[in-house]
């Protein structure tokens, strides 16, 4: 392994010039405005939305709207064409769509059907736009937000051959089909500007260096997380290579970019920003300190000296786009009017709602949402914050539990509103009748509740068995508090080979924590190898659980069930340092003799990269470095100097 020392402009330059060698074609289509039976408020915005993205990552976009049968048929001819010569070619559908048999069929605006027969000769079989793509010698992505059930009532209600939703496609090699919910599953439309699942692809699109696969998983987890469970986007796949969207290295979290950015602009407006999107966050107490102080003592803490215009424009535009935040990209066309990406800075701001017309399931989301069903775009919030806008809350969760009623999760969420408004009673209620309607979040707080005796007599039955049918809907919650309860024998019979088996599912819906637990099962030989707890612990760490940088980082120090390796040590204490609340730089002032003298050197290597540390690397804990630390973890943090 070698360290990187390239500038960060020649990094990007070359990676640019590997995206543009990639031929890369879309086309997106959404179709709203049916004529026949009703329409749709999301499809149309769905599909300009991601074909702006596309357009920003290198695609060659075909973008239809509200198209008829023979504008769908003419353009999807057109389509094979462009893909024939590409080395990625996406298919994009928002809008009505259904199987009969197991063939699905995508519906133009225009389609009539009064009978089973007009299906064949009134809507676009999915087929056709496969045997299109079929011509493209390279990668082959197909994306249906269009699992909607039969719009058309009773012309089709009777005919036997009519599944639920869409069918499952199998495929030859290199296609992959990305379905906003499971085969022969309902989706949602959505209750605001976009769909559940398309609103997650668009925030988890511009992730860098983040493999298609990842990005599915991250979508499916927010997905599962908005809906309570109700709809799991699917994915079947037999792509031969990685596709990445962003190609571009990969580098701290949405969260730590906003701090960096911030911290290396010492400006408190975007310091204010990171407050109110992430209320709980790992640099929020930073955050506070330098707000109190206003440029005073905290900001010998933050990195020094004048930043690059260019540089931090560049940054800004990167971690706006990246981040769909409203204020982000209106901070950049303030400070850049005239800027390299004021352009499509404009468009996505055409495309992402004021804070004021949130609708109120937006609002009931961002007021009462548990953090841990956090997303891409809703951190949520502590117990203790919502009590402070609790009646506000209520009214937002009731106005959206009436506007879309097939949706629980509203009411899940009023549950939990009404909670913190004190009356547990109701909140009991609301919780049961969310639970009964097929709800995750609404069983996995019923389950505590039970097993706390808070507003029910305690009973761990009860407990047990709303865990149990949250985790038969693969709730990370419910699977992880059962595996606990397997492990000690709380209330049931112990079963390690279960709770492993439930911790492995967790751990492959996204669970962060429960992955970080199978590191600690691997480490101490419970399970697998003892080397595997290092990748559970450093996929565990990218997913977000920030503990785990320094358990992956004393495996690497010690060489304990794998071979020593003082540069990764250093990049996973480095990168812990600029991700979490300060833990890991507390741990080196004050015990950086327990590591190695190679992995003291390594750090100080690259924090004299980084530009941060000017004294002798000489494996030597002392004010040098715990200064050059302070500042890499103020705005510093620079993946370009950690060793890939």
């Amino acid at each position: 392994m070698r360290m990187l020392r390239l500038g960060l402009v020649c990094l990007l330059s070359l990676w640019m010039a590997r995206a543009t060698a990639e031929e890369r074609v879309a086309l997106i289509v959404g179709n709203s405005a049916y004529e026949n039976v009703g329409g749709l408020e999301n499809p149309v915005n769905d599909a300009s939305d991601i074909a702006i993205a596309l357009k920003g990552l290198g695609f060659d976009v075909l973008l239809g709207t509200d198209l008829r049968h023979d504008e769908m048929t003419q353009i999807a001819q057109q389509f094979g064409d462009m893909a024939a010569t590409s080395d990625v070619a996406l298919f994009y559908y928002a809008g009505h769509g259904f199987q009969v048999e197991g063939t699905n069929y995508l519906i133009p605006i225009d389609a009539a059907i009064t009978r089973p027969e007009d299906v064949a000769t009134q809507t676009i079989a999915m087929q056709a736009i496969l045997s299109a793509m079929d011509r493209a010698p390279g990668l082959k992505l197909i994306v249906l937000d269009a699992c909607r059930d039969n719009p058309f009532g009773a012309a089709l209600k009777s005919d036997p051959r009519l599944g639920s939703g869409l069918a499952r496609v199998g495929t030859a090699a290199d296609f992959m089909f990305a379905y906003a919910t499971q085969p022969d599953n309902v989706a949602y439309d959505g209750t605001g500007r976009n769909s559940f699942f398309t609103e997650a692809m668009l925030n988890h699109i511009y992730t860098p260096g983040q493999d298609i696969s990842d990005l599915l998983i991250n979508v499916r987890r927010d997905v599962l997380a908005a809906t309570g469970g109700k709809q799991i986007p699917w994915d079947n796949s037999s792509l031969t290579r990685q596709f990445r969207f962003d190609t571009s290295p990969p580098t701290a979290s949405e969260e730590t970019l906003l701090w960096q950015v911030a911290a290396s602009a010492k400006d408190p407006q975007l310091m204010d920003l990171y407050v109110q999107r992430y209320p709980q966050g790992k640099h929020t107490g930073d955050v506070l300190a330098f707000l109190e102080t206003q440029n005073g003592s905290l900001t010998r803490n933050l990195a020094p000296g004048p930043v690059d215009a260019d540089a931090q424009a560049e940054r800004l535009w990167t971690l706006a786009r990246r981040t769909r935040m409203r204020p982000l990209l209106e901070f950049y066309l303030q400070q850049y009017p005239a800027g390299t990406h004021a352009a499509e800075a404009g468009q996505l701001l055409d495309a992402i709602p004021r804070a004021d017309d949130a609708s109120p399931g937006n609002l009931c989301e961002r007021l009462a949402t548990n953090p841990r069903d956090a997303t891409a775009t809703t951190a949520g919030v502590s117990f203790d914050a919502l009590q402070r806008n609790a009646i506000t809350a209520i009214q937002a969760c009731s106005a959206a539990a009436t506007q879309a009623p097939e949706l629980p999760h509203y009411v899940a969420l009023l549950a939990r509103a009404t909670a913190a408004s004190g009356d547990m009673d109701r909140a009991v209620a609301l919780y049961q009748r969310a639970a009964d309607a097929g709800d995750l979040r609404a069983m996995v707080s019923l389950a505590q509740l039970y097993d706390s005796g808070t507003g029910v007599a305690q009973d761990t039955a009860k407990a047990l068995e709303w865990n149990e049918r949250a985790a038969a809907g693969d709730s990370p919650d419910a699977l992880i508090n059962l595996a606990v309860s397997l492990f000690e024998g709380a209330g049931i019979a112990q079963d390690t080979g279960r709770a492993v088996s439930l911790l492995r599912r967790a751990s492959g819906a996204g669970s962060a924590k429960a992955t970080f637990n199978l590191g600690v099962l691997a480490q101490d030989g419970a399970i697998d190898t003892p080397d595997a707890a290092l990748g559970y612990f450093q996929r565990a760490a990218k997913d977000g659980e920030t503990g785990a940088y320094r358990a992956a980082a004393i495996l690497l120090d010690e060489g304990r069930g794998i071979a020593k390796d003082p540069a990764e040590a250093a990049n996973m204490l480095l990168q812990g340092a600029a991700e979490d609340r300060g833990e890991i730089l507390a741990m080196l002032r004050d015990s950086a003799g327990e590591w190695s003298a190679e992995t003291l050197k390594e750090m100080q290597s690259r924090l004299k990269a980084a530009g941060f540390y000017n004294s002798t690397i000489d494996g030597v804990p002392g004010p040098n470095l715990m200064d050059a630390l302070e500042q890499w973890r103020g705005g510093g943090f620079n993946a370009a100097v950690l060793v890939h």
